[in-house]
């Protein structure tokens, strides 16, 4: 793993899917195979497989308070190309500082990460009524997750802690992207666990040779994401949990 500390000019960014995102870290030592974020490559000039570096932006907190005095509120998301809570956080506490300035500053925030170290920081989470915590989960099948995801944390630990944050007065959502085989088990498995959940199919193709390598080659195509979005739906409905599908 490739670790640099840089000093980016801008940390607060205009978001598709929320008002801003907040990135504390470029690169992301999960490594998954379908991830999205490695077209970052592309503007970072890095070299390295995806996975095997990570930038850590030093000055996030600082520059983020600077950012904020110039902006209206929003909803900021943490984070749209990084995991905020990857390994790296137990040491640079970039992710903690922001979510800091953001508390006190008392904007919405939507995390989403796949670990739970994110539990370190429930009792930030709590001085906000404005904070929703989600983490992503893409199959209830912990050996397809290590398909896919080797280096991300297991299913059941990700579960885990959606158990404890929700128990903790915290509202939980569970983003399951990419709908992975053996995702059909999930709407039992996040029972009274999360407030919501997030619905998204494989719309990107890094992690195509996984599917191809495991003749899994049935569980990405059309009728898959079709029926099995329908069942989830339908069984976190008798939970009395929204579901929101996105594609």
């Amino acid at each position: 793993m490739i670790v640099r500390e840089i000093y980016p000019r801008s940390i607060l960014s205009k978001s598709k899917v929320f008002d801003y995102v907040v990135n504390p870290y470029v690169g992301c030592q999960h490594g998954c195979t379908y991830c999205y974020a490695r077209f970052m490559k592309r503007f970072t000039g890095h070299k390295e497989p995806w996975g095997e570096f990570v930038d850590a932006k030093v000055n996030a907190p600082d520059l983020l308070q600077r950012k904020m005095d110039k902006m209206p509120p929003g909803r900021v998301w943490v984070s749209g190309v990084c995991d905020p809570y990857q390994p790296l956080e137990r040491t640079y506490e970039l992710t903690k500082k922001c979510l800091e300035t953001l508390v006190r500053y008392g904007w919405p925030i939507t995390i989403q990460t796949k670990s739970p170290l994110v539990l370190r920081d429930v009792a930030l989470f709590r001085e906000s009524d404005k904070i929703e915590v989600g983490l992503s989960v893409a199959s209830a099948d912990d050996r397809v997750r290590q398909l896919f995801e080797p280096g991300a944390p297991s299913t059941k630990e990700r579960i885990k802690a959606l158990e404890e944050l929700h128990l903790a007065g915290i509202k939980t959502y569970a983003m399951i992207a990419p709908m992975l085989p053996g995702v059909e088990e999930l709407a039992a498995e996040l029972s009274k666990k999360v407030d919501y959940v997030l619905l998204d199919r494989m719309n990107y193709h890094y992690g195509d040779w996984v599917y191809r390598k495991h003749n899994l080659e049935s569980t990405m195509c059309d009728g898959f994401f079709a029926s099995t979005s329908k069942k989830l739906a339908s069984d976190f409905a008798r939970q009395g949990i929204e579901c929101q599908v996105l594609f």
